[in-house]
């Protein structure tokens, strides 16, 4: 049990630090088409290579759950013949073969894939593109900078990419409109002070401190991040009793909500025994893609209840 649960608060941190409806979030936004685009194009991508695409994918693999999540949005999701093991949204990507994990792909599986294109994000290796590429497997990398900006750059870079730039461009128009009327909502609420749990127990306590950008959402949801005096992911439970928020936002997953209030010290907080111990999907937070919009309004109304 020890073992499974140090598994697990691993792979969160992970896949936090790499930074359930599944239904599509639409606004009636009119967006202005642009003209078809021409191949082939030639795009700059995270780690400043200049990659000419010679005509439209048709064979996409995916190497970071935001990707696939970003094809799923924008239409493309035909595309997708290939994914990472993290990769679990849409549900209907299941029955997609998996290519390895984020930092250790599976080269042999990529190439058997034959894929026109190969779409990476954080924690894909220079050594990886470059064992793809001599391989014949033409790679991006694009990492988002930690802001709602540098997510809908990526959105929209990998719409183009893919010749789905009319619907990256309405849905980077529907997220923003989703984080103005959140942060437009909030405004008038009183403030709350809030913990988010990614680890915790007898392997140490990991939160967002306070030069993430998850900390930064939890500001634009009207919350107070304790661990805001903090840098990195690294906290302790006596701060956490010391600060003793008001409100504690914890994974749904896993049964980390569970084992969270059983747990000595945790369930002495006023947040475990006022009720505030909110389960969300974190999912929707800690990757910077397509649903991050939905993330900032799960934790606006964690933090906020019946009051938002």
């Amino acid at each position: 049990m020890k073992k499974r649960n140090l598994m697990i608060v691993l792979l969160l941190i992970m896949l936090v630090i790499a930074g359930c409806s599944n239904e599509v979030v639409k606004a009636d936004i009119e967006v202005e088409p642009v003209e078809e685009l021409m191949y082939p194009m030639t795009i700059t991508d995270s780690y400043d290579r200049e990659i000419t695409i010679e005509s439209e994918p048709m064979r996409v693999v995916s190497m970071a759950p935001s990707i696939s999540e970003t094809l799923y949005y924008l239409g493309a999701i035909d595309k997708l013949v290939g994914r990472t093991e993290y990769c679990d949204f849409p549900e209907e990507i299941q029955g997609i073969d998996t290519a390895g994990s984020l930092m250790e792909p599976n080269i042999e599986k990529i190439v058997d894939l034959n894929p026109d294109l190969v779409i990476a994000s954080t924690h894909f290796s220079k050594d990886s593109v470059e064992t793809l590429e001599n391989l014949g497997i033409k790679v991006v990398v694009f990492t988002p900078e930690e802001s709602f900006d540098g997510v809908y750059d990526t959105i929209t870079v990998v719409g183009k990419v893919l010749n789905k730039e009319n619907e990256a461009i309405e849905h980077v128009e529907t997220m923003k409109q989703m984080v103005d009327e959140v942060v437009n909502r909030v405004k008038e609420l009183e403030k709350k002070t809030v913990y988010y749990a990614i680890g915790f127990g007898e392997y140490g306590d990991y939160t967002a401190g306070g030069d993430t950008f998850i900390s930064e959402m939890i500001e634009l949801a009207g919350g107070e991040n304790i661990a805001s005096d903090v840098s990195g992911w690294s906290y302790s439970l006596e701060k956490i009793i010391e600060n003793d928020p008001e409100v504690v936002i914890i994974s749904k997953y896993y049964g980390m909500k569970e084992s969270f209030e059983a747990a000595e010290g945790y369930k002495e907080l006023e947040a475990v025994k006022n009720g505030k111990l909110i389960a969300i999907d974190n999912n929707k937070i800690d990757r910077q893609g397509p649903r991050l919009a939905e993330g900032l309004l799960e934790l606006a109304k964690a933090i906020h209840g019946d009051n938002y």
